[in-house]
């Protein structure tokens, strides 16, 4: 009789199950603790730097133009009509050259006006003078008539005295006598005080009337002033820069008739931005490119206030123009603000501020990995800027803007 067998139990499979569970488990785990693939960035598309140790020029760089260190402008003095234009900018003038000019009638016509009173005030002042004198003289003789007839008066009181002590002659005569004598005198001592009020009253009235002519004289000349200036010339030499009118063109007191220039001597006015312009001191040493050459200058004046986000500094050329200077020439000035010793220093990062702290990718010796380290900057110039923290003396840098990778603290240049 056959004795039935137990089936074999089938550990295997679970085993095996069990075991690729296991497997499975440690992939995931050994993989989620694997660091994210690098993105790549092409080499030639960053700009990278070195880090070194060495002095550093701070210097701030600005746009600007070539200015006349001396400007005449030539205004209207009055108004007018342009009949005239003699020269064109470009010119060189002298101070007598006649540039162009003007016609107002009625300007000419109040000079006129302002003669003829003038010489009416003159002749009012030899009438005056001339009557004053006439009174004067009539006073006189009307004096001595009176000092005539006081000293016959007299002598004939003192004659009438003696006759009197002799019985000759009644008293009431002698009384009419010296009544007589009596009455030419006070007359004599009241028209020599009359000669006298005279005398001061034409002193005072001819001086009104010289101060009048002297009035008349200033608006005469005032405007013959006017008539004149509308011969406008340069004034000074140099060469016409601007001319803007056209024959026939009205024009009003204050306006601009033109510009003269010395081109000889210029000077730059630069715009620096105002962030870069805190540092920036008057006797600063400055370079001026103006495309066909450099010129050394200082910086001269700083403007109190900034204007559209720049600070407009005057350099003062000491060196030699090239060929070519001319007002209004477009330049590019860089002002040196110091010198430091030995500093670390690399290239500017893209949007970096001086004294700031920013993330920069460094490269990692040997490789072609970039990882992403914190930098604290310092002092900065217009192409460099001073390292305080966060790189060593070496250490390459990438400069070029790098915010597309702001999510990743590796890359890798290839």
């Amino acid at each position: 009789m056959d004795i039935p067998k137990k089936p074999k139990t089938r550990r295997k499979p679970w085993l095996l199950a069990g075991l690729g569970v296991l497997v499975l488990i440690g992939v995931t785990m050994g993989l989620s603790r694997l660091r994210a693939a690098a993105p790549t960035v092409e080499r030639g598309t960053v700009w990278l730097d070195t880090v070194k140790r060495g002095p550093m020029i701070r210097q701030v760089k600005g746009a600007g133009t070539l200015v006349p260190e001396h400007i005449r402008w030539l205004t209207a003095d009055t108004a007018g009509r342009v009949e005239r234009i003699h020269v064109r900018p470009g010119t060189p003038v002298e101070p007598g050259t006649m540039l162009l000019e003007l016609s107002n009638p009625d300007v000419q016509l109040q000079a006129l006006e302002a003669e003829r009173q003038l010489a009416s005030a003159e002749a009012e002042l030899i009438a005056l003078r001339t009557n004053l004198e006439t009174q004067r003289i009539s006073q006189s003789a009307t004096i001595a008539t009176l000092e005539t007839e006081a000293t016959n008066a007299e002598s004939q009181a003192e004659a009438t005295v003696a006759l009197m002590d002799r019985s000759f002659v009644p008293k009431l005569e002698l009384q009419q006598v010296k009544g007589r004598a009596g009455e030419l005198t006070t007359r004599l001592g009241l028209e020599r005080q009359r000669l006298s009020v005279l005398q001061s009253s034409t002193r005072e009235q001819l001086a009104a009337q010289q101060g009048q002519i002297e009035r008349l004289k200033a608006v005469a000349r005032f405007r013959r002033t006017q008539v004149e200036s509308m011969q406008v010339k340069a004034g000074e030499g140099g060469v016409l820069s601007e001319l803007p009118l056209e024959l026939g063109q009205w024009v009003t007191p204050g306006t601009v008739l033109a510009k003269v220039v010395k081109p000889e001597k210029l000077k730059a006015e630069l715009r620096i931005a105002e962030t870069q312009a805190r540092d920036i001191q008057v006797g600063q040493r400055a370079e001026v490119d103006t495309r066909n050459g450099v010129v050394v200058g200082t910086v001269a004046r700083i403007a109190p206030a900034a204007s559209q986000g720049t600070v407009r500094v005057e350099v003062m050329l000491t060196g030699e123009l090239p060929k070519g200077a001319r007002p209004d020439l477009t330049v590019e000035g860089t002002v040196e603000l110091e010198r430091l010793g030995q500093v670390l220093s690399m290239g500017r990062p893209a949007g970096a501020q001086p004294n700031a702290t920013v993330s920069l990718f460094k490269l990692v010796p040997g490789s072609d990995e970039a990882v992403r380290v914190p930098v604290q900057l310092g002092r900065g110039s217009v192409n460099s800027i001073e390292v305080v923290q966060g790189l060593a003396e070496g250490d390459q840098v990438v400069l070029s803007d790098m915010t597309a990778w702001d999510a990743v603290d590796r890359v890798r240049l290839r």
